[in-house]
């Protein structure tokens, strides 16, 4: 390793660990000719990622681009920057174990907002908005309508998977209890 003070190219390693969650490794030196001490960080080489965007242009993957883009849509909703940042990581890892190198944006987009669905509405909202070029109010109603319906949906497989251990069913079978519950409980709903 070439020292960054007298370019010379032997050098010492004084201490190695793990950085990055480790996925890098950091190393201490110290130049053998002028006893500068620095530090280097060794990482896997990833195949780069290629995102086509909606223009067809092709580009690298920028995770600084992508954690802008949430960060923006995140202000005022509680989520910290570890959490986006471990998003990301999610993302990127995702992507690097396909075996397709060219990702469509739209692809990377629906990614970020599976995982924001689950952490805030309003994060979900604002990154929509602009992911999917909301154009007016009809955008935003489509997407809040959409985001209840999916939550309405996974409330309601809850809801009949709790009342399914607590119903009074005469038919000892699992499928009539739970049709029963179901039924009982949609009923009650309306």
């Amino acid at each position: 390793m070439q020292c960054p003070v007298c370019q010379y190219t032997n050098s010492r390693v004084l201490e190695s660990r793990a950085a990055e969650s480790g996925k890098s490794i950091r190393r201490r030196r110290e130049c053998l000719q002028c006893q500068h001490r620095f530090t280097t960080y060794e990482r896997i080489e990833f195949v780069p990622i290629t995102v086509i965007k909606r223009d067809k242009k092709r580009e690298s993957f920028d995770r600084s681009k992508l954690l802008r883009g949430m960060v923006r849509a995140c202000e005022k909703t509680g989520l910290s920057a570890p959490d986006l940042e471990s998003i990301i990581d999610e993302i990127e890892a995702e992507l690097q174990q396909r075996s397709q190198r060219e990702i469509p944006t739209q692809e990377i987009g629906e990614l970020v907002l599976h995982r924001l669905k689950s952490l805030s509405e309003v994060a979900y909202v604002r990154f929509a908005s602009v992911y999917r070029q909301f154009q007016g109010i009809r955008d935003f109603a489509e997407a809040l309508n959409h985001f209840e319906t999916a939550n309405d949906h996974a409330q309601e497989l809850e809801i009949v998977s709790e009342e399914n251990s607590v119903c009074n069913c005469e038919d000892s079978s699992m499928d009539a209890s739970v049709s029963l519950c179901s039924a009982s409980l949609l009923g009650s709903q309306h």
